[in-house]
């Protein structure tokens, strides 16, 4: 190596400034060296802590290659050839884990630990014996200062030897430190080249142990494993490439079947309407319509969310009703209410046709047609027959003897199966064809129009009857409702179906008639909304109130109310026969079958409605007989009064008679002079003519 540099540390007394600028320009250099070394320490640190990560990283590798065979995987299943071959290369890994784990020691104490020790004992010394130079050359300079400034006139010898020995010992620190500091900064020009050299070494020595141990684990017969794992390798890729292929040819050919289906509502002609399923799922919008997934399991409705294992149950669906409701200005919304109406659910669908594939699903599962073997194929027969079911057969009695017992002959206030009316009760109805109970071509109303009291004879239009909020309790408030009085006021929810003109209003099969009619029409044609509201059932009418806007839609006068009946299977259907006037005929009564559904509560609308008609009944026989006692009394006041009058006139007379003949006596007593009077009173009377007499008589 060239010649090394050094300090003169015979100068170091004398302390010229030649000899400062010398050891400016060593202290300059030990600068340079530290602001080096620090920047060869983080690197060959980052090397070593690289080397202590790659060493754990191979080592938890390692690990989890042994413990693969304990993993349970959805799809994987029980693979013996790839747990073999993965504790193959565990093994090597393991033995490759233990050679890093050497070279990490290894690097720790060839090369970290000499430039950790010349960075942190020979740099630190440097800096410590230059502060402590710098310190005591402050003091020299102090010291000789003071000591020129002793006096030549007053000398004190005592200050004086004060001052000498000061300036002894600070020139004597500053030359021993001065020295150390000299001798500090010749040896790092050494330490300098030894602190670099000798991590590197290491660095070097250990990488060649290490690559030796790693040829020494690294056999012939790991090189043929190596190998043939490099070819399953290749087969497999391969495999896969192939795969994705036609992964990709099916996801073109989707791609150009689904392309319809990317419409919110697909084109029904391509994709007609499935009537016969007895099981659906899909996406639906429910309560505060946040998207769900529905779907059929038997009996139930389910729901998953995204993210569940499972589903939950929404509701039994058993014997459940479904209808199209209109619901928050939205489209395709329906309407599931649970058998014992305590329970309901309103949902929407996403299309037209998964709207109406949802309701008929639904209604055939409502039927319980899933517990069949054959479930699809029943449906179509069911749907089949209810298409069928509007061509009109030859005899009513004919439809309806395998459903109901022979009607018998009945008083005319009797009422049975929760049936009612007015009128008298025909005898059977098995010689009736359905012309006589149904008019020929007589369409179906499935929408609520108008209100009928506008059609009724009679019956003045007001305000109150269409179009008006109505308490459906009576409450009106400022003004006096027309039910405010009835004693009788019941509530029920029922949704319209249908309605239509009958041609008799004697006997209830005109209303289970009327309910085959509207039900196969609508299954026909496939109406599926239905109109909920409120039937309020009073003494004096029915009401039709909207319930939402409390807005009477339909008032039925009860006295045109004149027959009622619940379907004898279905419960929740039930209907009631209007008599208006007009039609399609004038001049004469026409009868209009109305048909609702209710939420199982048909028998208890029929009683209510019977229990109205009786108490408007009672009622009217007690205003015949107030207005009857009314009438009596009138008559009896009458007669008093003329009794009354009579008995005045007579008292009257009595008076007058009394008054003459007082006035007799005292013409008796008074003589002439009274004669003169009368005279010409007489006189008097005779100009005055007969009507004078009457009254002058009358002012007497």
């Amino acid at each position: 190596m060239p010649g090394i540099d050094k300090l003169p540390i015979e100068e170091t007394l004398e302390d010229s400034p030649q000899t400062r600028s010398l050891l400016g320009v060593f202290e300059e250099d030990a600068a340079a060296i530290s602001n080096y070394i620090n920047q060869l320490f983080q690197a060959m640190h980052r090397i070593y802590d690289a080397q202590n990560e790659l060493s754990a990283a191979t080592h938890l590798t390692s690990k989890l290659l042994k413990e693969y065979e304990k993993q349970r995987f959805p799809l994987g299943g029980d693979d013996e050839v790839m747990t073999s071959t993965l504790q193959q290369f565990a093994k090597v890994i393991d033995e490759l884990s233990s050679c890093h784990a050497v070279l990490s020691t290894q690097l720790a104490d060839a090369m970290m630990f000499p430039i950790t020790q010349f960075k942190e004992r020979d740099l630190k010394e440097i800096l410590t014996l230059k502060e402590v130079f710098q310190i005591a050359s402050n003091d020299h300079d102090a010291a000789i200062t003071r000591y020129s400034r002793l006096s030549k006139r007053r000398e004190n010898e005592k200050i004086k030897a004060e001052v000498t020995e000061d300036v002894y010992t600070s020139r004597k620190k500053q030359h021993q430190t001065m020295m150390h500091y000299f001798c500090a900064l010749n040896t790092l020009q050494y330490k300098k080249k030894i602190a670099m050299l000798e991590p590197l070494l290491g660095y070097m020595q250990a990488q060649i142990s290490f690559f030796k141990m790693g040829s020494e684990n690294l056999t012939e017969q790991l090189e043929e494993f190596l190998t043939n794992i490099g070819t399953s390798v290749q087969n497999v890729r391969r495999e896969m490439e192939c795969e994705v292929e036609n992964m990709q040819q099916t996801i073109e050919d989707l791609e150009v079947a689904s392309d319809p289906l990317y419409l919110p509502d697909p084109d029904p002609m391509k994709f007609p309407v499935h009537r016969n399923l007895t099981r659906k799922a899909g996406y639906l919008n429910a309560r505060n319509w946040e998207r769900q997934f529905y779907f059929t399991q038997g009996g139930n409705l389910m729901s998953q969310a995204r993210g569940d294992v499972a589903g939950g149950l929404v509701m039994d669906i058993d014997n459940c009703s479904v209808m199209a409701v209109d619901c928050e200005d939205r489209r395709y919304c329906f309407q599931i209410t649970s058998f014992d109406g305590k329970k309901s659910s309103i949902l929407q669908a996403e299309s037209k046709k998964d709207y109406e594939e949802w309701i008929c699903t639904i209604n055939n599962i409502s039927k319980q047609i899933y517990l069949s073997e054959n479930p699809e194929e029943i449906a179509a027969r069911v749907n089949q027959s209810a298409l069928e079911a509007v061509t009109p057969s030859p005899s009513f009695q004919q439809r309806h003897e395998s459903m109901r017992p022979t009607v018998q002959s009945r008083p005319p206030a009797a009422r049975t199966s929760s049936t009612g009316s007015l009128g008298s009760e025909s005898a059977a109805l098995s010689a009736l064809s359905l012309d006589s109970l149904v008019a020929p071509d007589t369409p179906i109303q499935f929408d609520i129009i108008s209100p009928v009291s506008e059609d009724l004879p009679g019956q003045a239009k007001s305000s109150g009857q269409s179009g008006r909020r109505t308490n459906p309790f009576g409450e009106s408030g400022g003004s006096k409702s027309e039910t405010e009085d009835s004693i009788l006021h019941q509530l029920f929810i029922v949704r319209f179906l249908g309605s239509m003109e009958v041609k008799s209003d004697e006997s209830p099969d005109v209303v289970y008639e009327t309910m085959r009619q509207i039900l196969a029409a609508r299954a026909i044609h496939n109406v599926f909304r239905m109109t909920e509201s409120h039937l309020l059932v009073t003494c004096d009418c029915l009401k039709l109130i909207d319930p939402q806007t409390q807005v009477t839609r339909l008032r039925f006068p009860l006295p045109n109310v004149v027959l009622y009946a619940t379907h004898q299977e279905n419960k929740r259907l039930f209907g009631f026969v209007l008599r208006t006037s007009g039609g399609r005929v004038e001049s004469r009564q026409t009868s209009i079958c109305y048909i609702f559904e209710s939420n199982n509560e048909g028998e208890k609308i029929c009683d209510s409605v019977g229990l109205a008609k009786q108490i408007a009944f009672h009622a009217e026989l007690d205003r015949k007989a107030s207005e009857k006692q009314k009438e009596i009394d009138r008559v009896k006041e009458k007669q008093q009064k003329e009794l009354n009058k009579q008995k005045q006139i007579e008292k009257d007379l009595e008076e007058q008679s009394r008054l003459i003949a007082a006035s007799s006596r005292s013409n008796q007593s008074s003589g002439e002079g009274q004669f003169v009077v009368l005279s010409s009173s007489q006189s008097e009377d005779s100009d005055l003519g007969e009507d004078g007499k009457k009254k002058r008589e009358s002012e007497a």
